[in-house]
């Protein structure tokens, strides 16, 4: 269990979602039972807030662009009226300033392509990054195989749906809609309080054979969105929202097996709601 000095020198990376997914869910579970932590996180997310609202924006000038091109080779061609030619007493001269002028040329242009070079390759490492939903799928899939391997697959036991739904009572802001397939192979077999995408998360487990089925359940403001199939590191997931909630599921079992377990508890959710 983490005590209160620890949740306090990790409130400030919490705020900024800079922990790791263990740490995250230890630390809000502490917030849910600690008064002085939960307003010091109230405080500095206030104070992180405010900075990111009020923070001055510096955009760069018009001038800039010009800067920019007025560098380039060429940019600054000498039309071949502009200048008298130099008399024989100014050719040494002459020389000396061209050379000097073209190589500064140089140097700018070569400032420039440095420049562009870098933006060029930060703009590779933008491409490369995961997108959200490639970073929550790998969430659900570290959830699903942290809740295996640390034998803690519920907080609440249970087959009854009566039990399990009024177990989250005052745990989560919501009300997670839960359903038992027992009767089309896929036992209801309790739930659990889980911290995915930046928020506490309701999660219920199912059963088929020997296989645990975990469902995530937020509520979120999106768009009603058909269920998705991808595959995780072996694992295969689904996810979907509906009447501005979030649903993703994680487990082992057949794909097919997977989408009939979905295609089930959405009739069923549809029918309760």
């Amino acid at each position: 269990m983490m005590n209160h000095q620890q949740a306090l020198e990790l409130i400030p990376a919490y705020v900024d979602q800079e922990l790791s997914v263990s740490e995250t869910i230890e630390l809000a579970r502490h917030l849910d039972s600690c008064s002085s932590c939960q307003q010091e996180y109230a405080q500095q997310n206030q104070v992180s807030d405010f900075i990111k609202k009020q923070a001055p924006y510096h955009q760069a000038s018009a001038s800039l662009a010009q800067r920019i091109n007025a560098a380039l080779p060429g940019a600054q061609s000498e039309p071949a009226t502009t200048h008298a030619q130099p008399n024989k007493a100014d050719r040494s001269g002459w020389r000396v300033y061209k050379l000097f002028n073209l190589n500064f040329n140089w140097i700018n242009a070569g400032a420039v392509l440095t420049t562009l070079l870098a933006v060029i390759w930060s703009a590779g490492l933008y491409l490369n990054l995961p997108s959200a939903q490639d970073r929550l799928a790998d969430e659900v899939v570290a959830s699903h195989v942290r809740s295996l391997q640390v034998n803690h697959l519920s907080d609440v036991i249970s087959t009854d749906k009566h039990t399990v739904k009024p177990w989250f009572n005052g745990k989560i802001n919501f009300s997670p809609t839960v359903i038992d397939l027992a009767q089309q192979g896929y036992p209801l077999a309790g739930g659990r309080l889980d911290y995915l995408d930046g928020h506490p998360v309701a999660a219920l487990i199912y059963h088929r054979q020997l296989h645990p089925i975990n469902v995530y359940i937020w509520p979120d403001n999106v768009r009603d969105a058909a269920p998705k199939s991808l595959s995780e590191r072996g694992y295969h997931l689904m996810h979907w929202t509906s009447k501005g909630m979030v649903y993703w599921v994680a487990s082992d079992v057949a794909a097919p097996e997977l989408a009939n377990f979905v295609t089930l508890l959405r009739e069923q959710i549809s029918s309760a709601e």
